[in-house]
């Protein structure tokens, strides 16, 4: 597919390749359109655990995780996902000891510059969700050069949430409500939950159909607690290093399967 960035004819015509097969030669599962979650949240647990496992730093976990993230990407693309929000440092990781700290924010940094080429060329469109303060200057500068580079791309969007925090997201909706009201610019008897939506770091991210987590722990962890009010959980006992498109490929099955009704219910006794 050969797709032409707008805005800018002066540069090259952006060719959109697919992500190559996995290394197993593994295909995607044939799921029906309508059965494939539009959006997978996923919570990238088990460095650490998988690092000190093989008597290595946790840090060493956290490097071995970016190959599962860009191959959960592919495998996304290939099976007819359109979102992945991806739980890269939380507001609570602060708490880690400096030296970790340190490393996620470098870590975070470096992996957007040395995959950010091959999302263009995948299609993927990188945006970021998270609060400003406190990241390094670098890192942000980082998300804001991938996010540009991919702007025109729709085969599938890649949230990075990097000092993300799921109530943080929700109050500062609240707080951003309140000054719209104090403005005089909406009626607080109009507020609903539209108008939280519209107030949360991307407005127009679709509602968490999948929520994966890794590890064998089984909790949300703040994450994308508004998105994914009515979100299907999946836990994986498998750390995060050992994780690839194959495990999302199944998760999206076992999504297939279940019977979503949203506080609807159908009567099936027998009559």
């Amino acid at each position: 597919m050969a797709r032409a960035r707008r805005g800018d004819a002066a540069r090259p015509q952006h060719v959109v390749v697919p992500p190559p097969p996995h290394a197993s030669g593994a295909r995607p599962p044939e799921v029906p359109r309508e059965l494939v979650p539009k959006h997978v949240a996923i919570v990238m647990d088990g460095n650490g655990r998988w690092a000190n496992a093989r008597g290595l730093p946790r840090t060493a976990g956290h490097a071995a995780g970016e190959a599962a993230l860009l191959d959960v990407v592919a495998g996304a693309i290939e099976v007819g996902v359109t979102h992945v929000s991806a739980y890269a440092f939380s507001t609570e990781n602060w708490k880690r000891s400096p030296e970790e700290v340190r490393f996620l924010m470098g870590f975070n940094r470096d992996v957007l510059r040395r995959r950010r080429d091959t999302m263009h060329s995948w299609g993927v469109r990188v945006r970021w969700a998270g609060r400003r303060p406190r990241l390094w200057r670098s890192v942000i500068t980082e998300l804001e050069t991938a996010e540009e580079l991919t702007r025109g791309n729709d085969v599938c969007t890649l949230t990075m949430c990097v000092n993300y925090g799921g109530r943080a997201e929700v109050a500062d909706a609240a707080k951003a409500i309140a000054r719209e009201v104090a403005a005089g610019r909406l009626d607080p008897e109009r507020v609903d939950e539209r108008t939280v939506a519209r107030f949360l770091d991307e407005p127009d991210l679709p509602d968490v159909d999948l929520f994966l987590r890794t590890s064998g722990e089984q909790r949300t962890s703040n994450f994308m607690i508004w998105q994914a009010a009515y979100a299907e959980m999946v836990f994986l006992d498998e750390y995060w290093p050992d994780v690839d498109r194959r495990h999302l490929w199944r998760a999206v099955e076992t999504y297939a399967r279940r019977d979503r009704r949203y506080g609807g219910a159908v009567d099936r006794s027998a009559t």
